[in-house]
């Protein structure tokens, strides 16, 4: 595009900038967590609220319901501006859901009251659940159409807007959503808008993404609760079964023990590795903030391989026993575990969760989500 056309409209989303801010804080004070059924009619509302901030540009917008929270798909028609039907489609894809906010007395101030802070570095930023996963970024780009019109009078291609509401949730419902309306969804590009900056000095073009499949591990021994001083030696505990498959699915290099995990993973290109070398992902850097020094994958791995194109797996959360307050010599009935896996190019999630299961046992329950694969590009 031509910089005598795009300076113009950079112009204009700084001058609409303070406008734009609380259009963003407006959705980001939606209570939309699609995990927990409570705030059901929260999700519908952040729908309702973007299709009218998007009709409001000219696009066709609607809000369709799927088996679980609504999708937004809008369209853009330039024809009416003499443009003609040769212009290329781009397809734009983010989430309104935001994850959970528990535990709420880590956060410094309530969590869907958004508020920008300044930092001693000079940064500003916006801290708010879901400013950056995924509003912040789905704004930008509607926000982006609209100083594009208010300067141009026309978008510069045709747009193809789509936004789910069960992304942190495993998008369950949307696979079925796209088969079913994937005539109308074409496009020739798609953009997804669910990504971040390198640092604040380096953009980054993400390629691709690490993918998702989500297990819940169930360990059931006794038919109730006991007390260790009576079945104590004599009963089994789940929470010491558990413990050690957990503690099984490691070995002491930081590689994942599950048989065949990583039949079919390649090495980064020469180029590219070289490439994110240069980005010096150190551990003073990525993990001194969040109060880490050593990396936790592989050993002979870099960092920035650990976190971006090398598999992983990982215990999300993990229940037995009595945790309240206090002691309580109980033995429980029941342990579980949430365990996720992040897989790249060439696994099988199918395969991966195969192999688990026998190391799990068969009181395993699944909540198996999308394939995603992320390698972010630079």
């Amino acid at each position: 595009m031509p910089n005598a056309q795009l300076q113009p409209v950079l112009d204009r989303i700084d001058a609409d900038f303070d406008d734009s801010l609380e259009r963003l804080f407006a959705l980001l004070r939606i209570k939309s967590i699609s995990a927990d059924p409570a705030f059901a009619k929260d999700c519908k509302a952040a729908a309702d609220h973007l299709a009218r901030e998007i009709a409001s540009l000219g696009f066709t917008t609607e809000v369709r319901a799927t088996a679980g929270h609504p999708a937004i798909v809008a369209r853009s028609n330039e024809k009416g501006n003499g443009h003609g039907t040769a212009r290329p489609r781009v397809l734009f894809y983010g989430h309104y859901d935001v994850q959970p906010v528990d535990p709420l007395d880590l956060w410094h101030r309530p969590p869907f009251e958004p508020v920008v802070t300044a930092h001693a570095d000079g940064r500003k930023i916006i801290v708010a659940r879901g400013a950056e996963d995924d509003k912040g970024q789905l704004m930008t780009f509607v926000e982006a159409c609209r100083a594009w019109k208010k300067v141009t009078g026309s978008l510069p291609l045709e747009i193809t807007i789509l936004i789910e509401g069960e992304e942190e949730v495993g998008s369950k419902n949307f696979v079925p959503f796209l088969e079913a309306n994937k005539d109308e969804l074409k496009a020739d590009y798609a953009l997804v808008c669910d990504t971040g900056m390198w640092d604040p000095d380096t953009p980054a073009i993400t390629t691709s993404l690490r993918g998702l499949v989500y297990d819940e591990v169930k360990i059931k021994a006794a038919s109730r609760d006991l007390h260790s001083g009576v079945f104590g030696g004599g009963a089994q505990n789940p929470i010491r079964v558990l413990t050690r498959i957990l503690g099984g699915l490691f070995d002491d290099n930081g590689h994942i023990t599950i048989p065949g995990f990583y039949d079919g993973v390649k090495d980064l290109p020469p180029d590219i590795l070289a490439q994110r070398k240069k980005l010096n992902l150190t551990p003073e850097m990525f993990l001194k903030p969040i109060g880490l020094s050593i990396p936790a994958g592989e050993k002979d791995r870099l960092l920035i391989e650990q976190v971006s194109s090398r598999p992983t797996c990982d215990v999300n959360g993990i229940v037995g026993g009595y945790i309240g307050e206090g002691s309580k010599t109980v033995i429980p009935a029941e342990a579980s575990a949430k365990i996720s896996f992040r897989l790249v190019e060439g696994q099988d999630p199918a395969k991966i969760r195969k192999a688990f299961l026998p190391i799990a046992g068969s009181n395993s329950a699944t909540t198996p989500l999308r394939p995603r694969l992320r390698s972010p590009g630079t």
